[in-house]
């Protein structure tokens, strides 16, 4: 895929980034190899590769899926400016 100085200075004006004119050159030749290797990734075929979550075929260790600690809503709501039916009031700041 080709990519032109002008796409470029389009790009840059979008993404609100300063490009001065020596660098067009350089950006565009530079963004046009990233843009060639990523057209040779795209060409390879990986119909029969299966895919992996993680190259090292690691497992997460687990733990039981067990409660550790006590229930404190009804202190914490206790000493809370306001709350009702268990929700926590708060003042309204969007008009």
């Amino acid at each position: 895929m080709a990519i032109k100085e002008d796409e470029i200075e389009k790009i840059a004006e979008l993404a609100r980034i300063r490009i001065s004119e020596g660098e067009i050159g350089q950006v565009t030749r530079r963004i046009a190899e990233i843009l060639h290797m990523v057209d040779q990734l795209q060409a390879i075929d990986t119909h029969e590769v299966e895919p992996m979550a993680n190259p090292l075929d690691a497992n997460q260790r687990l733990r039981p899926d067990t409660v550790t600690e006590d229930n404190r809503r009804d202190s914490f709501q206790a000493i809370a400016p306001a709350t009702e039916n268990g929700l926590y009031l708060v003042p309204k700041v969007i008009e």
